[in-house]
C-alpha cells in the first residue's frame, strides 16, 4: 500500500491540474468571447453612425439643397459663362447675373413656431447671412457720393 499513495497523489494532482487549467482556458476563452461581442457592438454603431453621416452628406449635396444655401447667402445664379481661349479670343459673352430664379425665392420673414424657414439654419446661426443680396448693377459708392468708411469719413479707396 505504502507503493501505491506516491502514485495515487501523483494522479490526483495531476488530474487536478489538468482540471484547473482548463478551467482556466474555458475563462480566458470566454473573456474573449465578451472582448469579441463588446467590439462587434462598438462596430455596429460605428457602422450606423458612419452611413447616417454620409445620408446627411448627401442631403446637403443634393443641388436643391445647396441652392438654398446658396439662396439664403445672398448667391443667384450665374447664367451662361464666357470662355477666354489659349488665343485670347472670348468665346460667348458675359453677362451679370440676374436675380430672376425659375422657383420662387424662400421669404426671409421671422421663423414660423413650428422652425426655421431653411433647414438647419437657425436665427442664433452665425455662420448663415440672412440679410438680403443687393440690386444687381448697385455696387457700394455707385452713386457718386464717397461712401463713409469704418471711421464714419469718406473712405481712402473713394477719394481719388
Amino acid at each position: 500500500m505504502r507503493g501505491r499513495t506516491p502514485f495515487a497523489v501523483l494522479v490526483v494532482a495531476l488530474l487536478s491540474a489538468g482540471l484547473l487549467g482548463l478551467l482556466m482556458l474555458n475563462t480566458a476563452l470566454n473573456e474573449g468571447s465578451f472582448t469579441l461581442s463588446r467590439l462587434k457592438k462598438q462596430t455596429t454603431e460605428a457602422t450606423d453612425q458612419q452611413q447616417t453621416l454620409q445620408q446627411q452628406i448627401a442631403r446637403q449635396s443634393a443641388p436643391d439643397a445647396l441652392e438654398q444655401q446658396a439662396r439664403a447667402l445672398g448667391m443667384v445664379p450665374g447664367g451662361d459663362p464666357a470662355f477666354l481661349n489659349p488665343d485670347g479670343t472670348v468665346t460667348g459673352k458675359a453677362v451679370p447675373a440676374e436675380d430672376a430664379p425659375p422657383v420662387p425665392r424662400p421669404s426671409t420673414a421671422a421663423p414660423s413656431a413650428s422652425g426655421p424657414a431653411t433647414p438647419g439654419a437657425s436665427p442664433a446661426d452665425p455662420g448663415i447671412d440672412l440679410a438680403p443680396a443687393p440690386p444687381v448693377g448697385s455696387a457700394p459708392g455707385a452713386s457718386g457720393s464717397p461712401s463713409p468708411g469704418p471711421s464714419g469719413s469718406p473712405s481712402a479707396g473713394a477719394q481719388r
